[in-house]
């Protein structure tokens, strides 16, 4: 491994920690009685911040980055998919409660 290599893996891995870090502070949602209750806003980011590392860990990681562009598109398409079925699972989930 070249040292420009690791350095972006670390910048790669700080990043991924920093989502993490975010996504730690904003679960802090309480109501006026102290109990924690669910954020339409939190649960749909943290679905995206999810979405978005998994995204790196393919692309740096699983060096997915160096791969056909047909394995590229795939894993993207992937993503994408997984990321519709959670968001509409959970919407619809929400409009049935």
């Amino acid at each position: 491994m070249t040292p420009r290599n690791s350095t972006r893996l670390l910048l790669v891995w700080a990043i991924s920690t920093a989502m993490t870090l975010v996504y730690v502070w904003m679960d802090h949602t309480v109501d006026e009685s102290g109990t924690l209750r669910a954020s339409t806003v939190v649960t749909v980011t943290a679905i995206l911040i999810a979405l978005v590392k998994v995204r790196i860990i393919f692309r740096e990681f699983m060096e997915v980055r160096h791969a056909p562009a047909l394995l590229r598109r795939l894993t993207d398409v992937w993503v994408l998919l997984l990321g519709a079925a959670l968001l509409g699972s959970y919407f619809i989930g929400m409009a049935v409660a």
